[in-house]
């Protein structure tokens, strides 16, 4: 058989081509096939760029609006944002092999970036390369989160009370501070509806708004988790949403404990006043008598014991001398006698001074 019948020859041109595979069942049909490499090349376009693309930013949050929807970006500046923009807007020939690009941004003003790409690849086992040049114009807008923001919205409100005293300072802080690192999770999860509206310090604890009620009760949990106390909600019917439904805001009720860590409380047990170390679940702490653990559910503490000094209270004293296995002399930080109290195992027989907290009941040695 000659090179001629071996050969298709091109309808553009009437040249020869070498003859090509049929494609395969279900592969797409190249009109384009039989040209040849010039009539191929001729009119072939290794990208395909728009003209221009038009980015509208959220100025408060930095979201690239795309399509319907408001999207989180990882960009470090505009420029990124400018530079996924065109990659999505690109589109390579389906026939090219071995694609490879890179873009040169050109700032020309504060809201207009040309980007200049420089495209390489194979087709028809010829080395091609393309430049394209796509503006990229920068709007500015809000998106919803940060007009619902602006906008004071929020379905929860945690409430952050305590039994019978107002919340230490570090209590609010920390509250506070469980629900940034809650929010900012959810945030990080990619979750545009996780915010805290407001935090607003009143006379008798704190308050914080959230934006949803399902966060809010997240916040919570988490606030009495560590803190201790009680959560209980309360909802109240607001409006109606558009196909009827009731929209309801809750208040999460946080409680938390009458006692802290650092108080010293004497239970209603006879055996001597208490150190509190935790109120994360039971309340925890030792015996400053003995040095021995205790522990007491809420129920029974909050009813039977009572508060009587703090370990800020406490002021370092001289220990006089060991007595014996229960006992320890120590000086009285107000008269300066020598005073005999009961030694507790978390006393160190080597020190020579000790903290102590005295109350009605006398002297109590604390532990480091």
């Amino acid at each position: 058989m000659s090179d001629t019948e071996s050969r298709e020859f091109c309808p553009r041109c009437g040249d020869p081509v070498p003859t090509r595979a049929e494609p395969l069942p279900g592969e797409p049909r190249d009109r384009d096939r039989r040209l040849c490499d010039a009539c191929y090349f001729e009119d072939f376009a290794l990208v395909d760029a728009p003209e221009r693309i038009e980015v509208l930013v959220c100025s408060g949050c930095g979201a690239v609006h795309r399509g319907n929807r408001w999207v989180d970006v990882d960009a470090r500046d505009y420029t990124d944002v400018a530079v996924d923009e065109v990659r999505e807007a690109l589109g390579v020939h389906v026939d090219a092999r071995n694609v490879t690009w890179a873009v040169d941004p050109e700032q020309v003003d504060e809201n207009t970036i040309r980007m200049h790409c420089q495209f390489t690849g194979v087709v028809r086992e010829t080395p091609l390369e393309e430049s394209v040049v796509v503006p990229v114009k920068i709007s500015r807008g809000t998106c919803d989160r940060c007009g619902r923001i602006a906008g004071g919205y929020y379905n929860a409100i945690v409430q952050v009370r305590a039994t019978d005293r107002t919340p230490t300072a570090a209590e609010r802080n920390r509250a506070v501070e469980r629900a940034e690192a809650y929010i900012g999770d959810r945030e990080s999860a990619g979750d545009r509806n996780a915010f805290i509206t407001e935090v607003e310090e009143v006379d008798d604890g704190v308050d914080i708004r959230i934006s949803t009620t399902q966060m809010g009760e997240g916040v919570a949990t988490r606030i009495v988790r560590e803190l201790g106390g009680s959560v209980e909600s309360y909802p109240t019917l607001v409006t109606e949403d558009g196909d009827g439904n009731e929209v309801y805001r809750v208040t999460y009720a946080v409680r938390l404990p009458k006692f802290t860590p650092g108080d010293v409380i004497a239970p209603d047990d006879d055996a001597g006043p208490v150190l509190v170390r935790s109120v994360s679940g039971n309340l925890k702490g030792v015996r400053l008598a003995s040095g021995d653990p205790y522990e007491a559910s809420f129920d029974d503490e909050e009813l039977a014991a009572r508060r009587l000094t703090t370990r800020e209270d406490a002021v370092e004293t001289t220990v006089v001398a060991v007595e014996d296995a229960h006992a320890v002399q120590v000086l009285d930080p107000e008269t300066y006698e020598a005073k005999t109290v009961s030694r507790p195992a978390f006393f160190d027989a080597d020190a020579e001074t000790v903290p102590v907290v005295k109350t009605r009941a006398g002297l109590h040695l604390l532990p480091d």
